[in-house]
């Protein structure tokens, strides 16, 4: 824990906790989003590379249970489905995930909130993309790449992709799934990714195992009171919450 205090105060580190609960009570409800709040939550009041290391391994356990929530089986299938956007994504992660500590702060920020905050914008304004061909290889490896590309940077690469699958009317078993599948083998490339980019090491590794404990506990609630709540209005509350998350990121690459 001593070395720990190097990298982080204790009054950040249980804001951190309070981050890592409120992350997975989301994610245990919705299906997505943790990335993308604890990216946001966790960058409000600690460094672009701290806060990305600390999401790793929550992002991978929870995305774990999430894809084989129904099987091994059904989870092979929404792989195979989506392969091309699962490969390309796993690709630009992996190539983009070298650039982090080239980048300035300023920059990373920006490239992490801009694209969580033009998300929930089009989101809240009602915007609900609808693709009339359905699932073709081409948009799917364009969106793939985009998704991977921002997933390496930021460790969020959830936008485009439930984006995608909305347009393209997923079916919501399978929908929940498949974020769970592709999210677990990003996490998986993340790992390795940011192992050789120095963002995971020694130090930041043991953040982000402290984070695992309650974001399984946020989890564990969320897929608990999942049935009783309005899902529609959650998330759009959640919605406006990584929105305003998002902005502050920006606040910080432009004014800070």
């Amino acid at each position: 824990m001593d070395s720990m205090l190097t990298l982080i105060s204790p009054s950040a580190l249980v804001l951190s906790f309070g981050v890592a609960l409120l992350a997975g009570l989301v994610k245990g409800m919705v299906g997505f989003a943790m990335p993308m709040i604890l990216i946001s939550g966790l960058g409000s009041f600690l460094s672009p590379e701290l806060a990305l290391a600390g999401l790793i391994l929550p992002t991978l356990a929870t995305n774990a249970i999430q894809a084989l929530q129904h099987g091994a089986g059904a989870a092979l299938g929404s792989l195979r489905r989506f392969r091309i956007f699962l490969g390309c994504g796993l690709t630009f992660l992996l190539l983009s995930s070298q650039l982090v500590r080239v980048l300035p702060v300023e920059v990373l920020l920006a490239m992490i909130g801009a694209p969580v905050a033009v998300f929930c914008a089009l989101q809240i304004a009602g915007w609900r993309p609808h693709l009339k061909n359905g699932q073709t290889p081409l948009v799917e490896a364009t969106v793939g790449s985009i998704a991977g590309f921002l997933g390496g940077m930021s460790g969020v690469w959830g936008p485009p992709m439930v984006a995608y699958l909305t347009a393209i009317d997923t079916e919501k078993r399978e929908q929940i799934r498949i974020q769970g599948v592709a999210y677990g083998l990003g996490a998986v490339a993340l790992v390795a990714a940011h192992t050789l980019s120095g963002v995971l090491n020694a130090q930041t590794v043991k953040f982000s195992a402290l984070m695992l404990a309650p974001a399984l506990l946020g989890m564990w609630v969320g897929m608990r009171i999942h049935d009783r709540i309005d899902q529609t209005t959650f998330r759009r509350i959640t919605l406006w919450v990584l929105l305003i998350a998002a902005l502050n990121l920006l606040r910080r690459a432009f004014f800070a």
